[in-house]
């Protein structure tokens, strides 16, 4: 199984030397993948540095550990989803946090885990096939038609998502959609391709997918758990891939960022409280990916690298 399991890094120099590695310090890739970027972290941190990895996805977690072979003793990896990060590494003990974003290209290219339009299969889309049971078409034949226009365009930003939430629980009448290419073919009809670059199932499949995994719930914990486990003077270098994991992770820096504090719901100048930051950006816009990469793998060209590092 880890050697199925293919994934191409996005920046990954720039990802791996936002976080500084260096012997004897000691980092988390909180997105495991196929090992990529944990094999570049425990390169530029040896001959001691340690790696604690996880991974939502067995498969992932399985190639990963093929692949750090080399450094064993230096690693300890766990399938589990980083929102969990606290609970098994030491709060204030991590000089740098990593965390890709992006799903993999072994889920998308793999139909039968229901990630992608490309080729029909079951709508599944689970991260963790084994510790999840809502799969993407449960949600599709579940959901209230004002609870699937408002998915698609809270997690999906899709400009269509009342029409195509609508022609979702029409069809539905007729029979469960269980498939990627029922759903595919749906919104294509209600949103035809005229010719655009981006096929018209592409949001919605982002936004099922999302909702699917918990995604925006898991990236908030996540983020708040690497922030624990970071030292003073530790970094937390983040991966996006769409608008709105890019949202959360500008919102969570600028908030460390802050010489103050705000109670309540709305930020008031009169009562907020001054306070030294948590936190500062290492580059106040984020990084993207350069034009050779983009050509060699698209996938990369929504990419954002957010860095945030730790003042105290």
């Amino acid at each position: 199984m880890g050697n199925e399991f293919v994934h191409q890094p996005v920046m990954l120099a720039e990802a791996v030397e936002a976080l500084q590695p260096r012997a004897g310090g000691r980092y988390v890739d909180c997105t495991l993948g196929g090992g990529s970027h944990a094999t570049a972290i425990l390169r530029a941190s040896s001959p001691d540095g340690w790696l604690y990895g996880c991974d939502r996805d067995l498969a992932a977690v399985a190639a990963a550990g093929e692949r750090l072979k080399e450094f064993t003793g230096r690693f300890e990896i766990r399938q589990a989803n980083f929102s969990r990060l606290a609970e098994w590494i030491g709060q204030r003990s991590c000089d740098g946090v990593l965390a890709d974003l992006g799903v993999s290209s072994h889920q998308l290219d793999r139909p039968e885990r229901g990630f992608s339009f490309q080729q029909d299969a079951k709508l599944d889309m689970r991260m963790d096939p084994v510790g999840q049971t809502a799969t993407a078409a449960d949600l599709v034949n579940r959901l209230s038609e004002a609870e699937l226009s408002r998915l698609f365009w809270e997690l999906g930003d899709e400009p269509e998502s009342r029409r195509i939430a609508r022609a979702l629980v029409q069809e539905r009448r007729q029979g469960r959609l269980e498939t990627t290419g029922q759903l595919a073919r749906l919104i294509e009809r209600v949103v035809p391709r005229r010719g655009s670059r981006i096929h018209p199932a592409t949001r919605v499949f982002q936004a099922l997918r999302m909702a699917t995994n918990e995604e925006v719930e898991a990236l908030k914990e996540g983020l708040a758990a690497a922030w624990l486990v970071l030292k003073a003077q530790g970094r937390l270098a983040v991966l996006t891939f769409h608008s709105v994991e890019d949202r959360i992770v500008k919102e969570f820096g600028r908030e460390k960022a802050r010489d103050y504090i705000v109670r309540g719901e709305v930020d008031l100048p009169d009562f907020r409280e001054a306070r030294a930051p948590e936190g500062r950006w290492v580059r106040r816009k984020p990084m993207t990916p350069g034009d050779v990469e983009v050509r060699a793998n698209p996938r990369a060209r929504s990419a954002k690298l957010r860095v945030i590092e730790k003042t105290k």
